[in-house]
């Protein structure tokens, strides 16, 4: 019998993640990385530097903190993907769920093409997984 943490193959569970979530794990737990796979796409670190800038530019962070963490998004250890079908399967599930951007739909793709789960943090990307990808949560993933 295949222990929650894994698929049915009996190998480690991948989780997508998205940038709301990579940057909850640099704050709570930045070796999740090493205990178990976590993907994403390409655009993580930038999404993640964008939600950085926002939340001190209205205040919620001072820039010295942000910017910390910023810094302790680079060695988070998720393969990050942006080949040609990730961004062939973002367009189209943007054009599916009428998106005028691509961005959260990458998050989408990369889960439907290489994770065994999501974890979204964005409660769009979250909403949007229904029917494509199976979503865990936070706290699943920090028990695999």
């Amino acid at each position: 019998m295949n222990r929650p943490d894994q698929d049915g193959a009996g190998r480690k569970k991948r989780f997508a993640i998205d940038a709301v979530t990579a940057l909850r794990l640099v704050r709570e737990d930045p070796g999740a990385g090493a205990r178990v796979p976590l993907v994403a796409p390409a655009a993580l670190r930038s999404d993640a530097m964008s939600i950085l800038y926002r939340d001190a530019d209205a205040g919620l962070l001072d820039e010295k903190t942000a910017r910390a963490l910023l810094e302790r998004v680079a060695p988070l250890k998720v393969r990050l993907l942006g080949d040609r079908v990730s961004r062939s399967t973002a367009w189209k599930i943007a054009r599916q769920l009428k998106w005028e951007d691509t961005g959260p739909a990458e998050y989408l793709a990369v889960a439907t093409l290489q994770a065994d789960v999501l974890v979204a943090g964005d409660q769009d990307i979250a909403a949007a997984a229904s029917g494509l990808v199976p979503l865990a949560t936070y706290d699943d993933l920090r028990r695999a």
